[in-house]
């Protein structure tokens, strides 16, 4: 949100982000600033962004379960809702934000030219939509629950399931993209990714709650992740220093 009283963002706080070098994530080495970094002005095109309306968005671009499968097919894996809420830092929902979304199949591979993993592919998904936010900030799409996959960081490194998001908010200085965790993966805590952030809470903040109240029986699961985009406690950008 803009401090209206300053007429600026909310500046974010890097103690509660990771740092840009981080020797266990090994792509951290070769992409971190070798230079101080210098703190700038809001300019007006940061200040000012796109304007999204619901007449973008498909039939299915939030159910993923059947966005990508033939007639009558359905995407394999356990089924879930994701939902939440897209905030600024006062805790105001932010209506008209694009929320787009990306995962692995439940065997854990993507859907990708450059996808090295041998678990099978799902001819039944595709692996990623899209929702616009509603008056109250709010978002909702269906999915499978993705599976771990190895990467190669060092010998035996793994992702825990986890779902890519990508936000734009009312402005471009809110532009944030981030992962979801699953509560309770106990391979969260074993990611060298996820260990670069020095906040437990900041962790916690990237994983989605278990929501029995509304999981929909015989169905689907549900899984609550509220995001929320700059101010001291932004929901993390994929583990880098600059955006939100």
């Amino acid at each position: 949100m803009r401090n209206k009283a300053e007429g600026a963002f909310y500046q974010r706080d890097r103690e509660w982000h990771p740092p840009a070098f981080a020797p266990g994530y090994k792509t951290s080495v070769l992409r971190s600033p070798q230079k101080a970094l210098i703190s700038l002005d809001n300019t007006l095109s940061e200040a000012t962004g796109p304007v999204f309306g619901h007449n973008i968005i498909g039939e299915l671009d939030n159910d993923l379960i059947h966005n990508f499968a033939a007639p009558g097919e359905s995407a394999i894996g356990e089924r879930i809702i994701v939902y939440g809420r897209v905030m600024d830092e006062n805790g105001k929902g932010l209506p008209g934000t694009l929320v787009e979304f990306w995962q692995a199949n439940a065997g854990g591979r993507y859907r990708h030219a450059r996808e090295t993993y041998i678990a099978a592919l799902d001819p039944n998904f595709g692996g990623c939509g899209r929702a616009i936010t509603d008056e109250d900030g709010g978002y909702a799409f269906r999915t499978i629950r993705p599976g771990a996959y190895p990467w190669p960081n060092r010998p035996n490194d793994w992702r825990p399931a986890h779902i890519h998001f990508s936000l734009f908010g009312h402005a471009f200085a809110q532009r944030l993209i981030t992962q979801m965790y699953f509560e309770g993966d106990p391979m969260i805590w074993q990611c060298p990714i996820v260990g670069t952030i020095p906040s437990r809470e900041a962790i916690e903040g990237l994983t989605a709650l278990l929501d029995r109240e509304n999981t929909i029986p015989m169905d689907a699961r549900a899984y609550k992740f509220d995001i929320i985009l700059r101010g001291r406690r932004s929901t993390l950008f994929e583990n880098r220093l600059e955006g939100n």
